[in-house]
């Protein structure tokens, strides 16, 4: 009986923890993914379109200066500091996100992160006027700096006010919006748009009105809850943040979750940088979100876009379509994001990171036969463009949105913070790394460069398939859990809590783990 009991229980427990989609908690998300992260996506495409006339302005303003054209060799040098100043900035961001989340909350770090985007729109929308392309350059790491805030913080804040039956939905709302942005970019650039020597003034500076409205609407939200409580020591404002997010005053289950994973973490304190590396319990979280963001970043996509152009002309599509086509993989982009929001709850994280990575992975084999046989055989031109599809399809729904949901699952609160500057910078060196080399690999290897990718993707899958679990409904404390047996670390349950006695300088405990490990 008394075990009938603690069956029925556990269960009730599990069903209670369920939460519905709230009017407050679809508001939140939405304001938070659309003025951060959707203009993380906008400023990755924004300059593409425009590119010619902007190299304009930047010739001609050097005209105005020394009263002679620019030399080819400084007009690639400018524009590719241009480009790269974004992701350059994105790495830096990325570094000051742990500091800012830990002092400022996660809802006040994102209302500090507007500063830097207002700043670089106006900065770029008035470069024109104020006749200087060196505004423009500062304005991109500005605006990336922005970029590496909005990408870390958006994931961890969502992913701490969902419950955990909604987290993986509500943590690829993040994605799908850096996937609109990355198309409302594409659409507002066409030529008969603002595309043109006119517009992008106006296309760039628009970037800060999403965080404008962010800044006005959000201050009405509530914090997350798992902050207040664990790191601010305020369980009355916890609760209260948590009824609004929940639409019911019965709470008392998350909150006891959180009590619970508060004193499993009372001897650590806040996590860093360095004392992330030095902790073997957190050894494989760490590794797997390293492994999961260069596979994200190294597995090609950008090459993929940028190869996107060529691929449609050699299909004889005509030069004044190509930029609406570019725009239709932009729109599949979207769909696809959008479909992972509604099935990750139902099939997990592995599967979508599993199929993202293998759709990812043959796409690229087959685009580098392809794109080989293309010369002597025309249909072939015909399979780039399915292969090109299929690959924005696989890293829609596993390889562009699941990896920040797992840094969110995977680490508990003194960690996060940590975690997500580590996959951060990961993200934004690699996004640097390919954007810096690939044009170099294009003209030494050609199609075959795609064999590269196809490699880092096989890389992925395997080691997803053999490390990195399944945490879909799950608490933060059960993946915990999952990923102690892992680092081979010694877990206690004592009355029924889960209690890792494991501190960072190692300790009584590290001793025990290490030698038991070695019976």
């Amino acid at each position: 009986m008394k075990l009938k009991g603690k069956k029925q229980e556990s269960s009730n427990s599990h069903e209670g923890s369920r939460g519905k989609m709230t009017l407050l908690l679809a508001l939140v998300a939405l304001i938070a993914a659309f003025g951060s992260s959707f203009q993380y996506g906008y400023n990755v495409s924004v300059i593409n379109s425009p590119a010619p006339y902007m190299q304009d302005f930047y010739n001609q303003t050097y005209i105005n200066r020394t009263h002679k054209p620019m030399d080819g060799a400084f007009m690639t040098l400018l524009w590719s500091l241009t480009v790269s100043m974004y992701p350059l900035g994105g790495f830096f961001g990325s570094l000051i996100v742990g500091p800012l989340v830990n002092n400022c909350g996660r809802k006040g770090t994102l209302l500090i992160n507007n500063i830097f985007s207002i700043a670089a729109a106006i900065l770029m929308g008035t470069s024109e006027l104020a006749k200087t392309f060196e505004v423009i350059i500062i304005s991109r790491f500005i605006m990336g700096i922005f970029a590496g805030l909005a990408s870390n913080v958006v994931p961890m804040f969502l992913g701490e006010i969902a419950p955990r039956n909604l987290r993986g939905a509500i943590g690829v709302v993040p994605q799908l919006f850096i996937s609109v942005g990355i198309l409302v970019a594409q659409i507002l650039g066409l030529n008969s748009i603002l595309g043109n020597a006119e517009g992008w003034p106006v296309l760039l500076g628009l970037t800060g009105i999403p965080s404008l409205i962010q800044l006005l609407v959000l201050p009405f939200f509530p914090e997350s809850p798992r902050y207040l409580l664990i790191q601010k020591g305020n369980e009355e404002q916890a609760r209260k943040a948590l009824q609004k997010l929940r639409g019911r005053p019965d709470v008392d289950e998350e909150i006891e979750e959180m009590r619970q994973e508060d004193r499993s973490e009372k001897e650590e304190g806040q996590f860093t940088v360095l004392s992330l590396f030095t902790f073997r319990g957190l050894r494989w979280q760490l590794i797997s979100i390293i492994v999961m963001m260069m596979g994200q970043q190294l597995s090609g996509v950008n090459a993929v876009f940028y190869y996107a152009d060529k691929i449609f002309r050699s299909a004889g599509v005509k030069e004044e379509s190509v930029q609406y086509v570019t725009v239709s993989i932009g729109a599949i982009n979207v769909v696809m994001t959008l479909l992972a929001v509604f099935i990750v709850e139902s099939l997990g994280r592995r599967i979508l990171l599993l199929t993202g990575f293998g759709l990812c992975c043959v796409s690229c084999a087959v685009l580098t036969l392809a794109l080989n046989l293309q010369p002597t055989v025309s249909w072939m031109s015909y399979i780039s463009i399915v292969s090109v599809i299929v690959y924005i399809i696989g890293h829609a729904i596993g390889a562009s949105p699941i990896p920040f949901v797992l840094i969110t699952e995977m680490f508990l609160q003194s960690s996060r913070p940590a975690a997500f500057m580590v996959g951060g910078s990961v993200h934004w060196l690699c996004n640097f790394t390919v954007g810096l080399v690939f044009l170099y690999m294009e003209a030494g290897l050609g199609p075959y460069c795609f064999l590269i990718f196809c490699a880092i993707c096989l890389a992925s899958i395997v080691y997803i398939f053999f490390i990195v679990p399944e945490t879909k409904n799950k608490t933060f404390m059960e993946i915990n859990k999952i990923m102690a047996k892992r680092n081979k670390v010694e877990i206690r349950e004592d009355k029924e809590e889960l209690k890792d006695f494991h501190t960072v300088s190692g300790g009584q405990a590290e001793k025990k783990s290490t030698s038991s490990s070695e019976m």
